[in-house]
């Protein structure tokens, strides 16, 4: 059975683990809701600074108390807040469960429910719900519900009281030490579904000036030598105005005239001396005659 609850009113609880659902209705100007929770000791007040679960300190160091993170359902956004109550310290006797919208007051949120299911119960029906009213609609806090011993078991209080100065006027009140210069409790930006990520992740990069470097000094194409068929050129000795065509096998020789081609062999730098090349650098022998040929030997 669901119980319908209204401000001020209580029902005992059997669970032994309970989902606390933060629900609201998404729209044009509605601001993102988030659920935290605060678990007080004697004197109505926190034992230290972990004793506050919220976004950026999603799971108390016990494990029992813990922000299972946003999601989207049909009747619209959810954040939720897990207890193991049968788990939680003896030194606490409440777990106050609170509802915060920094900078945006709560008279833009529409259709907010803190629902509260057992947690062993798949896809159960609530235990209870509450349909949260801001007093004054100026409210940015708010403490939806209460959890709190009685005797061996606990119980749910209905609350709906409402703070001004947001998640951290509340969080002060209570005995969470708050700096106002720090931004652990600045809001996260808004998001539809799934855990809040860290805010670090939200930093943009920093912009670095850029240095422009001279470029060098433009070098001179090299000018392409003509191919050797076979070989690879001779280095670049002769000037360009010398250059000559391609001795088809060999590379025309360092400092030699340009000459037909030899089909093979380099060009003689002489006369031939029929059979067998004259020697680079010297001329034909004047007194050089033929031998004997076979006719001069007939009568002899």
């Amino acid at each position: 059975m669901t119980h319908a609850m209204l401000k001020g009113s209580n029902i005992p609880l059997d669970a032994t683990a309970v989902r606390a659902v933060l629900r609201w209705t998404p729209g044009q100007g509605v601001p993102d809701v988030d659920a935290s929770a605060l678990l007080l000791g004697p004197g109505g007040r926190v034992r230290s600074d972990e004793d506050f679960v919220f976004y950026n300190q999603p799971r108390h160091p016990s494990g029992k108390v813990w922000r299972l993170g946003k999601k989207r359902v049909a009747e619209g956004l959810t954040d939720t807040i897990q207890t193991d109550l049968a788990g939680v310290e003896s030194g606490v006797g409440q777990i106050y469960l609170v509802a915060s919208a920094e900078d945006i007051t709560f008279d833009h949120v529409r259709g907010l429910r803190i629902l509260l299911y057992d947690a062993a119960v798949a896809d159960g029906e609530p235990l209870a719900y509450f349909d949260i009213k801001p007093q004054t609609g100026a409210e940015t806090a708010l403490i939806c519900g209460e959890l709190y011993r009685r005797g061996e078991g606990w119980k749910f209080r209905a609350l709906g009281e409402g703070y001004s100065n947001g998640l951290k006027g509340l969080a002060s009140d209570f005995g969470i030490s708050v700096d106002e210069s720090d931004p652990e409790l600045e809001p996260l930006p808004a998001t539809t579904a799934g855990p809040v990520p860290d805010p670090g992740a939200w930093a943009a990069p920093v912009a670095t000036p850029e240095t422009s470097v001279p470029l060098p000094p433009e070098q001179p194409a090299p000018v392409p030598q003509q191919p050797a068929y076979g070989f690879p050129a001779e280095p670049a000795q002769q000037p360009a105005a010398a250059a000559s065509g391609p001795s088809y096998g060999y590379p025309q020789p360092s400092g030699s005239p340009a000459a037909q081609p030899a089909y093979g062999y380099p060009q003689p730098t002489a006369e031939p001396s029929y059979g067998y090349p004259q020697p680079v650098g010297t001329l034909p022998d004047p007194d050089f005659r033929l031998p004997p040929q076979g006719p001069q030997f007939i009568g002899r």
